[in-house]
């Protein structure tokens, strides 16, 4: 792999040994993968909970923030994923002391490297979106699959230390979604149905994600009768991304490079209509009508998303637990518009700077007694099972109607 000036001085440890790690494993990685050299991203998005990490992860990451200042600090703008916690609810969610500890050291290792702790899976919507052919490392999938696919921008999925390793030298290796040929279309989607719900959405994408199932085939999906709002393409984006490992996607008329999506004439569609969107809702619809917790979550939600929350929860109370997550951005915003009071007024609990999943989902399950589980996220659904949870896919509506009966009507 071709190594500019800059990358050769880190290679040797001109610029410090961190920046030499990095270096060696973008290497690495660009080997394996067949890059030809390295390209400069404008900023990286470092996926690292502390239950991902561990105690050697942890560590790994203290050792580099224990370096000379100016060997450690990330050369391009950096900002985080979502925490394991919100440290001021970890209390009320029966979080054990030691993952809290855990947590906070990984916060003040990154913030040692130099890094913006903004804590989000929605910074597209709420830090600074990239604009399109902007080359970036984002490491949540959601986040990457979105900047792809609505905002031209481009980025691989980036393994919580290749987005470090993005940090600190300011490259990553060029392939897959940096080059034109990874980003055309590879199989077309006829949509016979548009729909209304997010959750709806959210199902539509896992659909899709499953026809497409590799991460290298990127769909184009047509005949949607209007144009989705950001946060309907955010859950689409993300299931898409969970259910099939998809990192891009076109949208006839909607996404910037769905107009020359295919290089020749597109294969034959594959239909998917409704009933393909209600047979994975029925996926999910086991294990009796009992609740017991909702969850708002995965993607975190955005300030419209919250509003349409308090409306729906105005006047009601919750019976079960319920959680609705949002990021460090937005919950100041709630906090003086007076939404967050209106929700807790319910009895659910709002939450800043984390993920349900990312969260020490099992011991949750096991320290509050939660199996059945309402959310509107299909993402959520897709990944929670292997928590130990028996997980419906509800509508925003249905998901408050069960928090406040304790059942699924």
């Amino acid at each position: 792999m071709r190594l500019g000036d800059e990358a050769e001085a880190m290679r040797r440890g001109e610029m410090g040994a961190a920046r030499r790690w990095a270096v060696e494993h973008q290497i690495r990685v660009g080997g394996y993968l067949g890059a030809g050299d390295l390209v400069a991203v404008r900023q990286a998005h470092i996926m690292a909970d502390s239950e991902s990490l561990g105690e050697a992860g942890v560590a790994l990451l203290e050792r580099l923030a224990a370096m000379p200042k100016t060997e450690r600090q990330v050369r391009i703008p950096t900002i985080t994923d979502p925490r394991g916690t919100d440290f001021g609810a970890a209390a009320r969610l029966r979080q054990r002391d030691w993952m809290v500890a855990l947590e906070r050291r990984t916060c003040d290792a990154f913030a040692a490297l130099g890094i913006l702790m903004t804590d989000t899976c929605i910074n597209y919507q709420t830090i600074m979106p990239p604009v399109r052919g902007e080359h970036m490392a984002y490491g949540d999938t959601g986040v990457a699959i979105y900047c792809n696919s609505v905002l031209g921008a481009r980025s691989n999925f980036e393994g919580g230390p290749s987005a470090l390793a993005a940090g600190l030298t300011g490259f990553t290796p060029r392939y897959g979604y940096h080059l034109d040929r990874c980003r055309r279309g590879s199989l077309l989607i006829e949509t016979a149905w548009t729909p209304g719900a997010l959750h709806e959405w959210g199902a539509l994408g896992g659909v899709v994600g499953r026809l497409a199932g590799d991460y290298w085939r990127v769909p184009v999906v047509r005949g949607q009768d209007r144009v989705p709002g950001s946060d309907e393409l955010k859950h689409f984006g993300a299931a898409m991304a969970s259910f099939g490992s998809v990192a891009m996607f076109h949208i006839e008329g909607v996404t910037p490079e769905a107009v020359d999506a295919f290089d020749a004439a597109p294969p034959a569609p594959i239909t998917v209509g409704r009933s393909d969107v209600a047979a994975l809702l029925g996926e999910y619809a086991g294990g009796g009508d009992a609740v017991d917790v909702v969850v708002f979550s995965a993607p975190q939600l955005s300030l419209l998303e919250l509003r349409l929350l308090a409306e729906r929860l105005d006047g009601r109370r919750a019976t079960v637990p319920l959680l609705a997550i949002t990021s460090p951005q937005v919950k100041p915003d709630a906090d003086r518009m007076g939404l967050t009071a209106r929700i807790e007024a319910s009895g659910a609990m709002l939450l800043s700077g984390m993920c349900f999943y990312q969260s020490y989902a099992r011991e949750l399950a096991e320290a509050n007694g939660w199996k059945r589980l309402a959310t509107n996220s299909a993402k959520l659904t897709n990944i929670l099972g292997g928590y130990g949870y028996a997980p419906v896919l509800l509508s925003m509506d249905q998901c408050i109607d069960a928090a406040c009966s304790g059942r699924i009507r």
